[in-house]
């Protein structure tokens, strides 16, 4: 990484060769010279143990408030769907996977994320009930890493989340047999258009057998704020027992800064 303070911190180089097929863009070439320089958390001193919440689920709400309210010049949201989370998951031979999701909702317990229950993701975490999630807030130099075991939220826990989706969302719920080889896009569409007849509108859609919440129940909840030089803070919320325990319960986590 670059330390050079005569560019902006949110300048990306793209200096370097280019190849003539690539329509005057950068090729895959230049990826090396592709960096950041990380310098918007120097006016605000980076990130100290001594700045955090007491709890995970409290620097979380912190963060959260700040990365999904309004930016005062810009009139949006600082960050652009700051729910949109990696879930890396493993199948039963081990080989990793990974997709972004949509978190829905965080308390004490952990972090819930909805799929289709036959899905990949759905089968690795019933062969290995483990998780990481990242949520990646570039255009803030943030992230908060997530890693801990997997369990199945109950199916009225489902239902009420299902019923405050789009009609939309619902419908393709029940349409899309997700994971699974599609002949064509047509074949998607017939599936919802069939979906949409069944339940027309004004009729409610109900939650399908196979769709429902997985909660990762956190180990290490971690809060990662890019610098200069790749010297990067990193403050990690550890279990003080090694398995899950309650996000908001301060005596059982300990913080370490780890090295970048």
């Amino acid at each position: 990484m670059s330390a050079s303070s005569d560019r902006p911190a949110h300048d990306v180089r793209t200096d370097g060769p280019t190849g003539a097929g690539a329509g005057g863009g950068a090729d895959l070439d230049a990826m090396h010279d592709l960096r950041v320089d990380y310098r918007l958390a120097d006016a605000e001193g980076g990130l100290d143990a001594a700045d955090l919440a007491p709890t995970p689920l409290g620097q979380f709400q912190r963060w959260w408030a700040e990365v999904a309210g309004d930016d005062a010049a810009a009139g949006a949201p600082r960050v652009v769907e700051p729910n949109a989370v990696v879930l890396a998951t493993a199948d039963a031979d081990g080989l990793p996977d990974a997709r972004t999701v949509l978190l829905k909702d965080v308390d004490a317990r952990g972090f819930v994320v909805y799929t289709n229950l036959r899905s990949a993701k759905a089968r690795q975490l019933q062969a290995v009930p483990h998780a990481a999630l990242v949520l990646p807030w570039h255009p803030v130099q943030r992230q908060v890493r997530v890693r801990g075991a997997v369990e199945q939220v109950s199916r009225a826990e489902s239902a009420a989340y299902f019923a405050t989706r789009p009609r939309g969302s619902q419908l393709g719920a029940h349409a899309s047999a997700q994971s699974r080889p599609a002949a064509g896009r047509a074949d998607l569409q017939r599936a919802l258009d069939e979906a949409a007849a069944r339940w027309p509108e004004g009729v409610e859609v109900p939650l399908p057998e196979h769709w429902g919440g997985y909660l990762v129940r956190p180990v290490e909840v971690e809060f990662w704020v890019g610098r200069p030089s790749r010297l990067h803070d990193r403050l990690v919320y550890v279990s003080s027992t090694g398995a899950p325990v309650p996000l908001d319960d301060p005596a059982a986590w300990r913080v370490e800064r780890r090295q970048p």
